[in-house]
């Protein structure tokens, strides 16, 4: 009778959702032969094509139907042509991105990604384009970005697609920050308020300003940071759509909170025996997100995962071999270098005793009511000049690594896609220059062998023989880069016996390294990472339930290390004792909910800003916007030397937990019972459409989304970010058990589309709200009873 029942049951729905499915025919020039693309009812297109030419050819086709207007911006960010959409205010920027554009060989660029990178580049291209040229004719179902701006989308190139315009570049800005601080406070003051590390002795690392500091206060980087700042569309000119302070905030920001989580197992520590993975990268919270989804097949290809839109392949994912995920690793792929300018001939600057031509080019920038801007592009034999200095006779150039052949940020992910084991994966890490990262491998078990999990520092990395790359250095010959390191020598390592690998972002190289100057100084805080290796080493197996609940953890490694120095004191006010009793009894999670993690990140945020001010002078405030989490925990210890070894740091504490009840009932109101972390008024995420100053009342609410409540904040694993309105974090995860690849889970908040008619452009985040996933299936079976729509795109 059960059996009778069951099959009834499966009968009723497999009808169901037949009627449900709906099934499609294109005509698409281009294709050479069909191609069969199933929607699942998330949103991600499973496509299975004959051969790899139309298999990157639909990539394109389909990543273009979801993500038009995302890929539009892109297109203009990469082509220098912001200006002819929205006006003069955005000339710098593209005279920047101009300024930096690649001008190698570019059949030996795209030959770097992939063996058959030109082909497959292109394929991504013509398929972009085949669905840019299908929608222009039919204008009216562009998407309502386009009929805002009242533009239609352009037509891409491979020029494009390989832009560095969004990469995670480093560390410019810090160089001349650092450069700055040098000047205003003493190379020995800069080292006691930054952390860098790993340093093998005193003095370490080197900060020696052999240029002059007093000149450095000016605007240098304007043109580089016009082309790295993300596009504000507004509806007035505002130059480039922010103030400086803004812009600062947003460089900040971005070097706090972008970064990521990953993590690897090996079947003796996985419940199932086979190795594991996990994957959380931080980025900007945006409508539509950074990542997309996409499960490519045809012969010789099998990869499923997410990579960006506007890029071919997959870069964090799995084929049928192993998994593999990224986090951030410092590499320092840029230099500032100042030039002693010849006063009789401008376009002079001295180097090795002699005075050296600057190469010179015009560019016609077009504008938005306006006539064109003629713009000169000026580059010294180290880079593009970004700012002259016509008073002092001087010039400065940004040296960067990243204009090198083979620097698309993760197009190299190409070759992981198709490899096979632990040793292919590191070859194949040796072509990924930019960003640097710290790539992870899970192997399936094999041939009875066991499947191996390991890890691989990746990124371009220019070796300085003199110095360190954190301040700014004469151009005048005597720093100059010794080639780069081969990526092969970073960090790695393989099968360790602990079984686990993990990374997030913080320091894994030893003081001993041998190759100190060639990686970054500047290192995430430990605390993400920390956590995750305490949980994975507090049980013996782990599953992918265990790993879920570790993406979502929100247990603050700082808080545990700070509200044991509350204990024995006692205030005097009755609502600030009240809040001490409540954080000493605390569980230390930043749960949505908690009224005492509201108090706690209230006290925590207090003691930052309160210790900034006492520690960072206030002339030195404008170019180190923050103290580094440790520094704040070392100088808060009973005893501990540092530039808080004269205050009274009880009294500290108690004032700052003070201040932090006063915030609360500033915000909150007087009664505690309100005060629960998670809330609109308190820790929330509500995500806005980009062109909000541009919309009516009605859209911007219609197209909003949240705000719905959070927990955690910037030093949880589950990395929210420290600003209430959640603006960094996690929107894409994925969690890998090689043993079935069927069992993938994934996630990518608000939706696959960024097309508010979409039913696909909000629906995953009320899954990823409540930190939850959906299947992500692997085989053709699985994956056919969760088709939403088949398509085939026919030549």
């Amino acid at each position: 009778m059960r059996l009778t029942v069951l099959i009834l049951i499966s009968l009723l729905f497999s009808r169901s959702f037949s009627c449900s499915q709906s099934t499609e025919n294109l005509k698409i020039p281009g294709l050479r032969q069909p191609v069969e693309i199933l929607r699942d009812r998330w949103g991600v297109a499973h496509i299975y094509a004959q051969n790899e030419h139309d298999l990157f050819f639909a990539q394109g086709y389909t990543a273009a139907s979801d993500r038009l207007f995302q890929l539009e911006i892109w297109r203009r960010q990469a082509t220098g042509t912001v200006a002819e959409l929205l006006g003069p205010q955005e000339i710098k920027r593209d005279q920047g991105t101009r300024l930096f554009k690649f001008r190698g060989n570019l059949e030996q660029e795209l030959k770097h990604y992939h063996p058959h990178g030109p082909q497959i580049v292109r394929a991504f291209v013509d398929g972009i384009n085949a669905y840019i040229r299908q929608i222009n004719q039919t204008p009216e179902r562009l998407p309502v970005e386009f009929k805002i701006l009242k533009t239609q989308p352009g037509l891409w190139t491979p020029e494009v697609v390989i832009s560095r315009h969004q990469g995670l570049l480093e560390n410019v800005r810090d160089e001349l920050n650092y450069g700055r601080l040098v000047h205003l406070l003493g190379a020995e003051n800069v080292r006691e308020l930054a952390w860098f590390h790993p340093a093998t002795k005193a003095g370490d690392p080197d900060l020696s300003l052999h240029v002059n500091g007093a000149e450095l206060f000016q605007p240098i980087l304007e043109l580089y940071e016009a082309f790295r700042l993300p596009i504000r569309f507004t509806a007035k000119d505002r130059g480039l759509g922010a103030t400086e302070e803004e812009a600062s905030v947003w460089f900040e920001n971005e070097k706090q909170f972008v970064g990521s989580n990953n993590w690897v197992v090996s079947g003796k520590r996985s419940a199932s025996g086979f190795p594991m993975l996990a994957n959380d990268p931080h980025r900007a919270q945006a409508i539509p997100s950074l990542r997309y989804w996409v499960h490519l097949q045809a012969p010789g290809w099998n990869v499923v995962g997410a990579g960006e839109p506007t890029l071919p392949g997959v870069s964090i994912g799995h084929n049928e071999f192993g998994a593999w995920g990224l986090t951030i690793f410092e590499t320092d792929n840029e230099d500032l270098y100042v030039y002693e300018v010849n006063p009789a001939h401008p376009d002079q600057y001295k180097y090795r005793g002699k005075w050296e031509s600057l190469r010179i080019t015009s560019d016609t920038i077009p504008v938005k009511g306006q006539k064109p801007a003629v713009v000169q592009l000026k580059y010294t034999r180290h880079g593009p000049v970004v700012f002259e200095d016509a008073k002092n006779h001087k010039l400065y150039a940004v040296r960067a690594a990243w204009l090198e052949t083979g620097c698309a940020p993760y197009l190299a992910s190409l070759r992981m896609n198709q490899l096979k084991n632990w040793n292919e994966f590191r070859q194949a890490c040796a072509f990924s220059r930019i960003p640097g990262e710290n790539m992870v491998w899970a192997g399936r078990p094999a041939g009875g062998k066991n499947g191996s999990i390991g890890w691989q520092a990746t990124g371009i990395s220019p070796i300085r023989p003199n110095w360190t790359g954190l301040v700014p250095v004469p151009g005048d010959g005597r720093f100059e880069w010794n080639g780069f390191l081969p990526i092969l020598q970073l960090p790695h390592k393989a099968n360790p016996p602990e079984g686990f690998l993990a990374t997030a972002n913080n320091n894994l190289t030893p003081a001993n390294y041998p190759h100190r100057k060639a990686i970054g100084w500047d290192w995430a805080s430990p605390s993400r990472a920390n956590r995750i290796a305490e949980v994975l080493k507090a049980k013996p197996k782990h599953s992918l339930a265990d790993f879920k609940t570790l993406q979502a953890d929100y247990l603050s490694i700082p808080a545990r290390r700070l509200v044991p120095l509350l204990n024995g004191l006692q205030a005097s006010d009755e609502p600030v004792e009240w809040a001490r009793q409540q954080l000493v009894a605390w569980d230390f999670k930043l749960e949505p909910g908690s009224i005492t993690a509201a108090v706690y990140a209230a006290w925590e945020a207090q003691l930052r800003e309160t210790v900034y001010e006492q520690v960072v002078p206030e002339n030195a405030r404008k170019y180190m916007r923050s103290i580094p989490t440790e520094r704040l925990i070392e100088w808060l210890q009973p005893g501990s030397p540092g530039p808080l070894k004269n205050v009274d740091r009880k009294e500290l504490m108690l004032t700052c937990l003070e201040g932090a009840v006063a915030d609360l009932t500033e915000r909150l109101g007087f009664d505690r019972t309100h005060w629960w972390y998670g809330q609109s008024a308190n820790k929330h995420i509500q995500l806005t459409h980009p062109l909000r100053n541009l919309m009516t009342p009605q859209q911007v609410a219609q197209y909003g989304i949240g705000p719905v409540a959070r927990g955690g904040y910037g030093e949880t694993v589950n990395n929210t970010g420290n600003s209430l309105n959640q603006e960094h974090g996690a929107s894409f995860r994925i969690l890998v058990d090689t043993q079935d690849w069927d069992k993938t889970l994934g996630i990518n908040s608000p939706g696959q589309s960024g097309n508010p008619a979409s039913p696909h452009y909000r629906d995953l985040f009320p899954i990823w709200a409540k930190n939850d996933y959906f299947p992500v299936y692997f085989t053709k079976e699985k994956i056919k009873t969760v088709t939403e729509k088949r398509t085939v795109l026919e030549p």
